[in-house]
Formats: structure tokens, C-alpha cells, sequence
């Protein structure tokens, strides 16, 4: 994708503040974007950098030198800094990697009149690694404009937060979604299934597309439907399953369960209401209500939301998954 700011989705109320302070240069030095995965919060943040750094007064142009080089990923002044994984440990930002990208951003620009770095994920950098950007942030080695990045705002050190300006980000409209998933060659019928499953979240959607997540909807349901009757064998087999899974397919699973048991309070509510995620199989959530009166529904989504927060971390998946059902076994069973 070109790096326009016409090319992003949504989102119109922050392209247009961004743009304009940078216009009045009053962009601060460092910035917080913030809000649901998958929105396109690292889209924005890389347009504004190669806004940054563009030549013209109201970029990025796309034909200047800069530009050129933002979009072939060669910027001299640009860095990413991204979460890395080690061996089987959940990914991090480690102090090595601020330490790599602090002294990088000491030296003098080459290309544009400053250097820029976005930090993707910042939520996932340890501690060490997030007081090391701390002093940075405080006093800054030359121009430098530092973009901060996450879903998880509450990750960070209150000191962080105190020196970044905040840009908050909102789900996309289901006809925002709509219309970019048909410009991915999703089919019709499809994007509209898939922009009501996401929640706003495009990066979802087509994680959902691409991993053909409608099938990990329809496993979430059968172990609703077949929870009751689980016995102690049948947890044991299903956590080896589980458990032998990489952490981006269980976090999947898991948001299908998460929006299934919402659709079931929905449904307790109103039995015939629009609000449905999973709206396809509205007689399938309908007649799993008399298994699933509200209270259990409460206890299993604590469960879940209990599971996706410890997934984040480098735990065993076989015996958080054994946990999981064992619990979820006991709310049904209780």
C-alpha cells in the first residue's frame, strides 16, 4: 500500500488534527496511538512519519526522495522497532533493541531535516527496555519524533504516558470494513460476514480470511454444545489439542469464544436482535440458551478473557489450556 493519507480507512478526525499540527508545526515529539488491534494505528503512524520526513510542506508527496525511499523501506531516518520472539518465549521489545535504536536516532539525519521512529506494539516492551526509552523520551539526542503504538495503553510506565500525547483510535464503521475487504478481493458475501465477525478491526478480518477463521468460529460452537458432557479423558485429549497449537491460532479461537458468549447474553436479552456478531447461526446460539443462563456465561467469559490476557505471556499452552477446561468444565457442570 502507498503511504498516503488518503489510502487509510476511517479514522478522518485523527488523520486531519495530525495533519494540521504538523502543517502549524506543532507536532510534539513524541505521540501515543492508541486503541483496538487490527484499526490500522501503525498505518497512520507510518503515513505520518513519511510525512515527517517528505520534502513537500503537506506530505508525504510519494515522489520526493524521501518518499521514495519510505516506500521501498530503505529511510535512512525511518526505524521500526516490532516485538521479536526468542526460541519459545512470548514476543518482546528487549532493552537491547531501544539501546540498538537510541544510538541510531543520535546521529545526525542523513536524508530529511529529522529522524523518526515508530514503535509497534509498545506495550510489549519489558521493563527494562521501557525505562531505557523513558530517558530518551525525557531528553532526546537531536530531532527526533518517537511514535508509540498499542492496544494495551495500561502496559505502559505512567512516566511514558505522561510524556507522549495521546491520539485515541476507534473501530472501523461495518461499511468502512466493507469496502476495503472487496478491495482485497475478498468476495461480497464474504467481507460482509467477516466486517460483522471483527468488530471493527480490519487487521482481524482479514486474519479471518487468510486463516480461514470461520472454521475456529464453528469449533468454538461445537465445544459449547459438547461442553456439558466432557469428562475428565475427554479434558486431558482436548488440552494436548490445544496445547499443541501456536499462540497466534489459540488467541483466534478464543476471540471466536469470547464473541460467542457475548452473542449468548444478546440473545438472553432478545431473542430476535440485530446485535448479533455471529448472526448466521442465531437458531444454533438460540438453542444453546437453556445450557447457558447468564450467570454461567459470566463465569465462562471471566475464564476466557483470563485465558487471552496469559496468552500475551510466556506461559506452557498445554497447562493453560488443561486450566481453562477444567475450569469451564466445573462452571457448566456446577
Amino acid at each position: 500500500m502507498e503511504l498516503r493519507w488518503d489510502t487509510i480507512s476511517g479514522h478522518e478526525k485523527q488523520k486531519e488534527a495530525l495533519r494540521t499540527m504538523l502543517r502549524e508545526g506543532r507536532l510534539p515529539h513524541a505521540l501515543l496511538f492508541t486503541g483496538p488491534d487490527g484499526i490500522g494505528k501503525r498505518m497512520v503512524g507510518r503515513v505520518l512519519a513519511a510525512a515527517i520526513l517528505c520534502d513537500a510542506e503537506d506530505g508525504p508527496c510519494g515522489h520526493c526522495e524521501s518518499c521514495r525511499a519510505m516506500q521501498l523501506g530503505s529511510h535512512p531516518d525511518y526505524l521500526e522497532v516490532v516485538p521479536e520472539q526468542n526460541g519459545k518465549s512470548a514476543a518482546q521489545i528487549r532493552i537491547e533493541a531501544i539501546r540498538s535504536m537510541q544510538t541510531q536516532v543520535s546521529r545526525y539525519p542523513v536524508l530529511a531535516k529529522r529522524r523518526t521512529v515508530l514503535i509497534d506494539d509498545a506495550d510489549r516492551m519489558n521493563e527494562a527496555a521501557q525505562n531505557s526509552l523513558l530517558k530518551t523520551l525525557e531528553e532526546p539526542e537531536g530531532p527526533v519524533t518517537f511514535i508509540l503504538v498499542t492496544s494495551a495503553r495500561s502496559a505502559l510506565l505512567d512516566t511514558i504516558l505522561s510524556r507522549c500525547m495521546p491520539v485515541a483510535f476507534g473501530m472501523l464503521s461495518p461499511q468502512e470494513m466493507r469496502s476495503v475487504l472487496l478491495q482485497h478481493d475478498v468476495p461480497e458475501a464474504e467481507a460482509a460476514e467477516l466486517a460483522a465477525l471483527s468488530d471493527g478491526s480490519l487487521g482481524r478480518a482479514l486474519l479471518l480470511h487468510e486463516h480461514e477463521g470461520l472454521h475456529l468460529r464453528d469449533e468454538a460452537l461445537d465445544f459449547l454444545a459438547q461442553l456439558p458432557s466432557f469428562d475428565m479423558e475427554r479434558v486431558w485429549s482436548l488440552a494436548a489439542d490445544m496445547g499443541a497449537r501456536d499462540r497466534e491460532s489459540l488467541r483466534e479461537y478464543f476471540l471466536y469464544l469470547n464473541m460467542l458468549l457475548r452473542d449468548l447474553l444478546v440473545l438472553a436479552e432478545d431473542g430476535g436482535s440485530p446485535l448479533l456478531y455471529h448472526g448466521d447461526i442465531r437458531a444454533k446460539l438460540l438453542a444453546l440458551l437453556p445450557t447457558y443462563p447468564e450467570g454461567r456465561v459470566f463465569a465462562l467469559l471471566a475464564e476466557v478473557r483470563e485465558v487471552q490476557r496469559r496468552l500475551q505471556a510466556n506461559v506452557n499452552l498445554r497447562l493453560l489450556m488443561e486450566g481453562f477446561l477444567i475450569r469451564a468444565r466445573d462452571c457448566v457442570i456446577a
